[in-house]
């Protein structure tokens, strides 16, 4: 694995995270890996995007749906 070095990070973020990595009963080292990889794993938006259009695709025209919507009346 590749060792990261963060550099000038004030004292008061380092003591938050201090504080919340003793609270989740983990070492500071680990707090951050967790939140660089959980930071890592969100998709941007632009990945977002990309499978919302491709989830969202139809076939369907408009005349197919108020085909459709026609034959559902039609059976009541």
């Amino acid at each position: 694995m590749t060792a990261i070095t963060i550099r000038d990070v004030p004292d008061d973020t380092v003591n938050a995270l201090k504080v919340r990595a003793a609270q989740a009963g983990k070492s500071l080292q680990a707090y951050a890996l967790d939140l660089l990889s959980r930071e890592a794993a969100k998709p941007t938006l632009a990945e977002m995007a990309t499978r919302l259009e491709r989830e969202t695709r139809t076939e369907l025209s408009t005349t197919d749906i108020l085909d459709a919507i026609e034959d559902g009346r039609n059976r009541r």
